[in-house]
């Protein structure tokens, strides 16, 4: 092992243990629902109202999402159940033991009117606050800038932790330092096998939401969709089709309010979703072993990670789309196993993906989970040919490392107003 390896490897494993995380839900509403979980701890008494406020991109992402076995849509839902039977210790698997009591004594809150959402003045794009009360007791617990990342607990007016939000770090505790896309490869491709092997959990949780999709009772039903016009005849069966079932079904059941985790990627479950199963898929078309399989999946994990902290946390680009770069990269090593055909795959990607937007987390989501696979496919294809997007074109570098730069530029400033657009046009709609 070099010197640089040894500096970078433990990075890598580091960041894909954190980034790479079981998620219920979408972790935007799971995030007030931990705060609320974590606040109805410290009041110590079952809440009878609750005041919540949260950032504008967090309200964005969590207005019309379902929240896992609730079969209801919005935040409000996410603070009620996270308050009344959310596990203050279970993070992003906050919600993990809901009963049925517990969530229909949720939406009576919400009925009675006793569930106050509002936009917070803060200046973090990911933040979520909730204060729950019992008689003229209180408790409130802030989270800001990771999902898990709490910055205040309070309760009646007592400060236990205080943080200043304009000033909260993420709890990242890795650093990639000058990092490029080879290294990672090298890691990926290189690294000890039992360095790296946790990561066939990611395909084990995504398959089985995968396998929930399909049955087609979630969401938009588009992988089971898709399923039934192979069935009758109107879309080929073939490998690109089962990318595209497989993918958004997983997506479809996220999505849905399926009570199943997914594996997340740099705080989302469909960013997880779309760096796992395009690679299980062609894993399993290929029949190459597990050893093969977990070190595609590493790949792609962490070249979605090494993307993503070029982006903002929430901004207004999809970033199931740079999740879905991850994928690319790891179908290409399936297929190809060079990490020329890695860079160009990513490279057309960046290519022919940079625009979409996030215009919060819905059910649609997984229509962009399977525009992005399909992108995926499509540009190893063409890897596999031996073309790409070139350097002569659009934001696209001649190098791959600077395409990932400025498509971090890209939505880290060029996006902001977009951002604020977005918004606003969801919120008038409202």
């Amino acid at each position: 092992m070099s010197e640089r390896e040894a500096s970078l490897w433990p990075e890598f494993v580091k960041a894909l243990k954190q980034e790479v995380v079981p998620a219920l839900g979408c972790t935007e509403p799971i995030s007030l629902a931990l705060a609320a979980a974590m606040a109805a701890r410290q009041l110590g008494r079952t809440p009878e109202r609750i005041d919540a406020l949260v950032s504008p991109n967090l309200m964005k992402n969590g207005m019309a999402v379902t929240v896992p076995g609730t079969g209801t849509l919005g935040l409000a839902i996410a603070a009620a159940v996270g308050a009344l039977g959310g596990d203050p210790d279970g993070k992003l698997e906050v919600l993990k033991g809901l009963t049925v009591e517990q969530v229909a004594a949720g939406k009576q809150m919400i009925a009675d009117g006793r569930i106050n959402l509002g936009v917070a003045n803060v200046s973090n794009l990911l933040y979520a606050e909730a204060c729950v009360w019992h008689g003229d007791e209180c408790a409130r617990v802030a989270i800001a800038d990771a999902h898990t990342n709490v910055v205040r607990i309070e309760r009646n007016g007592e400060i236990l932790l205080e943080v200043d939000p304009a000033n909260a770090k993420p709890l990242e505790n890795y650093d990639l330092g000058d990092a490029t896309a080879s290294d990672v490869y090298d890691f990926a491709t290189r690294a000890p096998y039992e360095m790296i092997a946790f990561i066939h959990q990611a395909a084990v949780l995504n398959s089985a939401l995968a396998d929930e999709g399909m049955g087609g009772k979630y969401g938009l039903h588009i992988g089971a969709t898709l399923q039934r016009q192979v069935e009758a005849g109107l879309l080929s069966e073939g490998l690109l089709t089962r990318i595209l079932t497989r993918t958004t079904a997983a997506s479809d059941a996220r999505m849905g309010g399926a009570t199943l985790p997914a594996m997340s990627n740099s705080g989302s479950g469909n960013q997880g979703i779309a760096a796992t199963m395009p690679v299980v898929v062609v894993a399993e078309h290929l029949k190459v072993d597990q050893e093969t399989l977990v070190r595609a999946l590493a790949l792609s994990h962490l070249i979605a990670v090494y993307i993503h902290i070029r982006l903002p946390k929430l901004s207004a680009l999809c970033a199931v789309t740079t999740a879905s770069m991850g994928a690319g990269a790891g179908m290409a090593y399936l297929l190809d196993g060079s990490y020329s055909a890695v860079s160009m795959a990513i490279s057309s990607m960046i290519g022919d993906l940079a625009g979409m937007i996030c215009d919060g987390a819905s059910n649609s989501c997984a229509m962009k989970v399977s525009t992005s696979a399909g992108s995926a496919y499509k540009a190893v294809l063409m890897a596999l040919d031996g073309t790409r997007v070139t350097g002569n074109e659009g934001i696209v570098a001649h190098d791959v490392d600077q395409s990932i730069e400025n498509l971090g530029r890209l939505a880290s400033r060029g996006m902001v107003e977009t951002d604020t657009q977005i918004l606003q046009i969801m919120m008038h709609k409202r």
